[in-house]
């Protein structure tokens, strides 16, 4: 975990790898709970009898659930303090190289791209990668805007 001391330092940090989260499982209890949070049910998640003989050989995460897992991945890669909040502001760009099979072990690496100061804070860029251990690929890359608040 790296702490800065205000927005000043973190963007000093601007061009550089930030850490990586600790390992963590991906459940089928949790790919079926986000399947009911946004309707999405398509088989390849949630009906492993199916999706054993399918593509990937077994189910395997949404690819927006491996996005959704960024925010808590990355709060165990670093902390800015001295603010008064951080919130999402988007995305600049999102891909899904590889599945993410249930079962398997994810962690996301971080690197600070941007750091763009305006008058109510600064608008941070950070590449969010979501890796698959074992994996060639990773199952996620993310170009994540954050709005920091002093």
């Amino acid at each position: 975990m790296r702490i800065f001391d205000g927005i000043d330092d973190f963007a000093t940090a601007t061009g550089s790898h930030l850490g990586y989260s600790q390992w963590h499982v991906v459940s089928q209890e949790q790919v079926d709970r986000f399947a009911d949070a946004t309707g999405d049910h398509q088989w390849i998640h949630t009906d492993a009898a199916r999706a054993a003989a399918g593509p990937f050989g077994g189910t395997i995460a949404h690819g927006f659930l491996t996005l959704a897992l960024g925010a808590a991945l990355i709060a165990e890669v670093y902390e800015v303090h001295g603010l008064s909040m951080m919130i999402n502001y988007g995305l600049n760009r999102t891909r899904f190289p590889a599945p993410a099979p249930v079962g398997s072990r994810l962690r996301a690496g971080a690197e600070l791209v941007e750091l763009k100061r305006g008058p109510d804070g600064a608008q941070a860029v950070v590449r969010l990668t979501v890796e698959c251990d074992g994996a060639k690929k990773p199952v996620c890359v993310a170009e994540a805007v954050a709005l920091l608040v002093p």
